[in-house]
């Protein structure tokens, strides 16, 4: 299959090079001269705009965002909507708002196919984890793809109509947040507990059989055995907070309490003005599985 990759940053190249191996035709765009060029000599057919990228490719279109949520996605869009037709599919694999996704598939003239995709840098060897919503003719076409960049058939699936697999996402991404939390809090409870522990040995052995044990365990793993069990100069601060939000903001309408996600989301809030061991853990997990920028002390 040929497939259209817009947006070549640490997710959208990946979506490429997973193709590309699997054997699918790419050709990439990116606003960054380099990060094209970088795609060439991987194996991409490059373009030179957004234009060309759909110019470039024949037949029915199928075109993969891998964009920043918001009005990037939107400008896209824009520029792509006079080289679609009804047989084309454009997929957006960044974290939109559900809403954002219904509104767009209301009005692009392809098929348009919200993707939450979960897994972030660590997984580019293994594949992603990819909910996606939209017709179900259009994901049906995308399957190969959806086989290549996932971790297989059974790392995708169809949530069902416009907006359910970024709803599915935002959900995720709550529950994530109160993972991350649970995990902060007892590791906080054992470093300022009674007993001089090896917390990296903790996560280690509760990770051979445990209930608890998860891919988040094996980063507090990894976490401990870098910066050691204080942790080191890890900041207690932890960015995000958009999808978190949008998940309590659901619950509020839909009148379904949340109170582990909620107080997971504050604890965020709060550590941009406190300090506290758990949200220090979170930095550094967000690293972990999404190799997002450690806040560290001076």
């Amino acid at each position: 299959m040929q497939l259209g990759v817009l947006g070549l940053g640490r997710m959208g190249r990946i979506v490429a090079d997973r193709s590309m191996a699997a054997g699918h035709d790419v050709v990439a765009f990116d606003v960054a001269e380099e990060a094209v060029a970088d795609a060439a000599d991987a194996g991409a057919e490059p373009a030179d705009s957004i234009s060309d990228l759909a110019d470039r490719l024949d037949g029915d279109k199928r075109i993969w965002l891998m964009v920043p949520a918001g009005e990037p996605v939107d400008a896209a869009l824009a520029e792509l909507e006079a080289h679609l037709g009804s047989r084309d599919v454009v997929i957006d694999g960044g974290n939109s708002r559900f809403q954002d996704s219904v509104r767009r598939a209301e009005s692009c003239p392809a098929a348009y196919l919200d993707c939450g995709t979960s897994g972030g840098p660590a997984s580019a060897e293994e594949g992603f984890s990819l909910m996606v919503g939209g017709p179900e003719w259009a994901y049906e076409a995308m399957v190969p793809v959806f086989d290549a960049v996932a971790t297989g058939p059974a790392g995708h699936d169809r949530m069902g109509a416009a907006g359910s697999g970024h709803y599915v996402k935002m959900v995720h991404n709550g529950v994530e947040y109160a993972l991350m939390q649970a995990y902060g809090e007892g590791f906080e409870l054992l470093a300022d507990g009674r007993y001089d522990l090896d917390l990296e040995a903790v996560a280690r052995t509760w990770n051979n059989g445990a209930v608890i044990r998860s891919w988040l365990l094996e980063l507090c793993e990894e976490a401990f055995r870098e910066e050691g069990t204080n942790l080191g100069t890890v900041a207690d601060r932890v960015e995000g907070g958009s999808t978190g939000t949008w998940t309590v903001q659901e619950a509020l309408e839909q009148e379904v309490p949340l109170p582990l996600i909620y107080t997971a989301l504050a604890e965020r809030f709060g550590s941009r003005s406190e300090g506290r061991f758990s949200r220090r853990l979170a930095n550094r997990l967000r690293y972990g599985f999404g190799r997002h920028e450690v806040a560290r002390n001076d």
